[in-house]
């Protein structure tokens, strides 16, 4: 092989194999396949997963890493991606709206999924929802969620159908607080899309 080729070769970070990509194809087609798993908050929200965060959970790890948005471009191109290129609306248009797509490590994880869902019927919009709680909810109870909210501000004109985009749902009251958030701007959200949901299944 030419010397050029082996220089910018990396090891996949599941088989370890040489590879191109941080994740080889082989890797992407045999283990990053997506499932549909739905999730249905108190309200009747829904929400749509495409991994169990146990299936991911290396991966995920990644976010805060200077690899991490090379990972989460991988994982967005093989599950937000394939979704916007089958999704249908009866409106002619939906807005997708990234949660709290703050810069951190260099880059918004949150961003990263939401650039995939990109198509003729959906439109990413970004920086639109933030938070004012830099309060980690990594690891912590619901009790402790509720008793810390995020604080979110809206800013975002006019009257949208939203799909909210977040990379993880862990006991749902992040994205429920966005859902009401949204909903006193006059704005419409139709359901969720994360990239993992961590409940036990």
């Amino acid at each position: 092989m030419p010397l050029y080729i082996l220089q910018i070769m990396i090891k996949c970070l599941i088989c370890k194999n040489l590879s191109l990509s941080i994740i080889c194809k082989d890797c992407q087609s045999n283990h990053l396949k997506p499932s549909f798993f739905t999730r249905e908050l108190p309200c009747g929200f829904k929400v749509y997963s495409f991994y169990k965060y146990s299936e991911i959970q290396a991966l995920i790890k990644t976010k805060h890493t200077f690899i991490g948005s090379m990972v989460y471009k991988i994982l967005a191109k093989n599950s937000f991606k394939v979704f916007s290129q089958n999704f249908s609306f009866d409106n002619s248009r939906v807005y997708s709206l990234s949660l709290d797509d703050k810069v951190k490590s260099g880059y918004a994880h949150t961003a990263v999924l939401n650039r995939e869902l990109k198509s003729p019927i959906i439109t990413p919009i970004y920086s639109k929802i933030r938070s004012n709680n830099d309060i980690s909810y990594s690891g912590k109870s619901l009790d402790f969620r509720l008793k810390n909210e995020r604080g979110f501000v809206a800013d975002i004109k006019g009257e949208n159908d939203l799909i909210l985009v977040d990379d993880i749902i862990t006991t749902g009251t992040t994205i429920l607080e966005a859902k009401k958030v949204l909903e006193n701007a006059k704005q419409t959200p139709l359901f969720a899309l994360t990239l993992a949901d961590a409940r036990e299944f």
